[in-house]
């Protein structure tokens, strides 16, 4: 890991995220925010995998998110600190997580350290104490962009006057590419607890007859490589997954952004849970569907007027099967893109305007 720069080095900025952890959709986070950053400023990122994240940030110091004691060493070494992007700001996962990132926040703040929300999304916040932390501290931050409309409200209600506000996810910025189309149906799927043996079953066995019917196979792409790489196994062993969907499924690990761009722009159709693989299968102008186990990703799926199921009132079987049928022939709005990516340019203006005023 790399050492943490000298203290006399110029512009120097923390970014912190969940960086590193082998989620692509972090990745994707940090790249566009790195593409975001004027050129003087030199970045310090929190990361586990460093290798993971010098591959995207070839230029960055890589700071070890899991050591608290290094991360808070090297708020003494910058001039400003960016929370990028993500749901960092939550006590779903677990307190200590929401807990660690206020404690990030209390401290650059007595070091008298601007700090920047950048893309963020808030909540879920379960608990009172929750609610009331994130209130108190989050009053100190020198700007904030939430990435959704619910994030804003929330932030309101717990009575943050800081300057805010609200743009699409900052990667519906990435670069499009366009769609070639004819490959495999790609399905960015997740462990949920939301989904019950029948549950499963009513997905599974609308994949396998749209498989069956359009004569395609079936890619379970990895998006998150910890989480999703034994899904597809996990569901075999069950005894969940029809025999012919397995014997036409094989899972790949997403390597890249690139990678993942790839996968999509050969798809047919993108049937994604993961959140930043809906928007970078939609950038990708990929026929794309929703299945929603988190607010955020009925939002998305919203935003971009693209089809979508909630996991926690799944549609029966036929519904969901011609749902994905009619969405293989209706590849998303190039225009109403375009749209959405000129409103989540706001993070942009805001990030590099907050930048500008620090001397």
């Amino acid at each position: 890991m790399s050492r943490l720069a000298p203290s006399s080095s110029p512009r120097r900025i923390l970014l912190c995220g969940y960086y590193g952890e082998h989620n692509l959709g972090d990745d994707a986070l940090l790249e566009v925010l790195n593409n975001q950053l004027p050129e003087e400023w030199h970045p310090l990122i929190t990361a586990h995998d460093a290798s993971a994240v010098q591959r995207i940030v070839p230029n960055a110091t890589v700071v070890n998110r899991r050591s608290l004691k290094t991360v808070l060493k090297s708020i003494q070494q910058v001039r400003v600190v960016v929370f990028g992007g993500g749901s960092l700001l939550q006590d779903s996962t677990s307190f200590r997580s929401l807990v660690y990132y206020m404690i990030l926040i209390v401290v650059a703040r007595i070091q008298r350290k601007p700090v920047l929300l950048w893309g963020q999304g808030l909540g879920p916040l379960r608990h009172s104490w929750s609610r009331s932390l994130v209130g108190l501290v989050l009053n100190g931050a020198t700007s904030i962009t939430w990435r959704d409309p619910a994030s804003m409200q929330l932030a309101k209600h717990l009575g943050i006057k800081s300057l805010m506000s609200v743009a699409p996810d900052p990667v519906w910025t990435h670069p499009m590419k366009d769609h070639q189309g004819g490959g495999n149906i790609v399905l960015c799927w997740r462990p949920s607890n939301l989904l019950t043996a029948s549950g499963w079953s009513t997905l599974l066995h609308a994949v396998d007859q749209l498989s069956k019917q359009t004569g395609k196979s079936v890619t379970w792409f990895a998006f998150h490589a910890n989480q999703d790489i034994n899904l597809l196994e996990t569901l075999i062993e069950k005894g969940l997954v029809p025999t012919r969907l397995a014997d036409h499924s094989s899972t790949v690990i997403a390597q890249s952004i690139d990678h993942a761009q790839t996968i999509f722009g050969d798809a047919s159709l993108v049937i994604a849970m993961r959140l930043h693989a809906l928007i970078l299968a939609i950038v990708s102008q990929c026929p794309t569907a929703g299945l929603s186990y988190d607010p955020k990703v009925e939002a998305a799926a919203r935003t971009a007027n693209v089809p979508w199921c909630d996991l926690a009132h799944l549609p029966n079987l036929e519904t969901v099967l011609a749902q994905w049928m009619r969405c293989m022939t209706q590849s998303p709005s190039k225009q109403h893109l375009q749209s959405i990516r000129k409103a989540a340019d706001e993070h942009e203006r805001v990030l590099k305007l907050s930048l500008n005023r620090i001397k």
